[in-house]
């Protein structure tokens, strides 16, 4: 499946790797869970045994291509790199 599928099903989790500040000035998605990338080594565990797929995304899409990389060197199945916050809101907004 792509992204826009994934996006289309409904079934899947939002990860926003962006800082908390970073939220705060630029607002966020709904139902998405802030793991700053810095903590996303600390916590992957808790994104691995998420039986949904994961979608990552941040202000520009690199940080959250770093993290998928990341993450799918330890097992990751179903990761996707959802871009930047302002694209992928929009691509939300518009399925």
């Amino acid at each position: 499946m792509n992204l826009d599928e994934i996006l289309k099903s409904g079934n899947y989790q939002l990860i926003d790797v962006r800082e908390p500040m970073e939220l705060e000035m630029d607002g966020s998605i709904d139902g998405a869970e802030n793991i700053p990338l810095g903590e996303v080594a600390d916590r992957k565990d808790e994104i691995l045994n998420l039986e949904k797929p994961v979608v990552l995304f941040c202000r520009s899409g690199n940080r959250s291509g770093k993290a998928l990389e990341y993450l799918t060197a330890e097992g990751l199945q179903n990761g996707y790199n959802g871009g930047g916050y302002a694209d992928l809101q929009e691509r939300l907004d518009n399925l």
